[in-house]
């Protein structure tokens, strides 16, 4: 059972359906292909639901050409996802990647470790978890029930929705919350001091040093490599170096390795902080 607040429709086709199998890892061009295939009925469908939430818009000039060519419209959607991807997101997405990976690997350990209650209040502060039933708060007064009859839920972060949860629940869709990414705040961080003065730099070394205070969350060599502007081979022999002096944990995770500080590597890096 999921109790919400009222909100805002919006088209469901460019998320799958319920009991769809999610590719992984799932890329854009999958995606696209996927959204640009929609079928129109299903796209007029939803945009009729999305447009009746605000008053007029199914009879604007543009409501009305959507509506009279879901099949274009669902086209014109298609071009602009893919435009503002090439534009705003294709150079950074190793890095947004590497953090929401790195969120799902904490969260399915603390599934692991605590259970729903916990992981649910991990989440976000409007979501609780309480003998079988989620409740997502938001600035809305009006709650509704759902009960997802088996249709699961799926737990999706995201680096573009803080600080709210973005949620939908209406059939046939997989029901989804969509919360912000653990450790996404520091995507955008200052460069670290130079290396004359930070006491950190001088232990280990400018790009080491760097290294490891930038593993604030798990991370590859490639979004390392592409954070820093170094080259591949000298990010993995730095990791190598600071694996071997217990300052750093590697794992595996699909394709990819993801390298975390251990409690060693997060006390020097506070020490030297403070």
């Amino acid at each position: 059972m999921v109790v919400h607040a009222a909100q805002r429709l919006h088209p469901g086709f460019p998320r799958p359906a319920a009991g769809r199998p999610f590719e992984s890892p799932a890329s854009f061009d999958a995606e696209l292909a996927r959204l640009r295939a929609t079928d129109p009925v299903v796209a007029h469908r939803e945009m009729v639901r999305s447009l009746a939430c605000t008053p007029g818009a199914a009879q604007s000039p543009l409501g009305r050409t959507m509506l009279d060519d879901p099949g274009r419209a669902v086209q014109r959607l298609a071009d602009l996802t893919e435009r503002v991807w090439t534009a705003l997101i294709a150079d950074d997405w190793p890095r947004l990647r590497a953090v929401m990976e790195a969120d799902v690997a904490y969260r399915t350990r603390k599934l692991a470790e605590s259970g729903l209650e916990s992981l649910f209040a991990g989440l976000h502060a409007n979501l609780s978890w309480n003998e079988g039933t989620l409740t997502l708060r938001t600035v809305s007064s009006a709650l509704i029930g759902r009960d997802l009859h088996g249709r699961g839920l799926l737990l999706m972060p995201s680096v573009f929705v803080w600080p709210d949860v973005v949620s939908g629940f209406a059939p046939p869709w997989q029901p989804t919350v969509i919360y912000p990414a653990r450790g996404m705040a520091g995507l955008w961080r200052e460069s670290p001091p130079s290396a004359t003065r930070d006491p950190l730099a001088r232990l280990l070394g400018p790009n080491r040093a760097a290294i490891l205070r930038g593993l604030h969350v798990p991370a590859t060599t490639t979004v390392l490599a592409s954070q820093y502007g170094l080259a591949p081979s000298s990010v993995s022999a730095h990791l190598t170096v600071l694996r071997e002096a217990g300052l750093l944990t590697s794992r595996r995770q699909g394709h990819q390795v993801l390298y975390a500080r251990t409690p060693l590597g997060e006390a020097l890096v506070d020490r030297i902080r403070a």
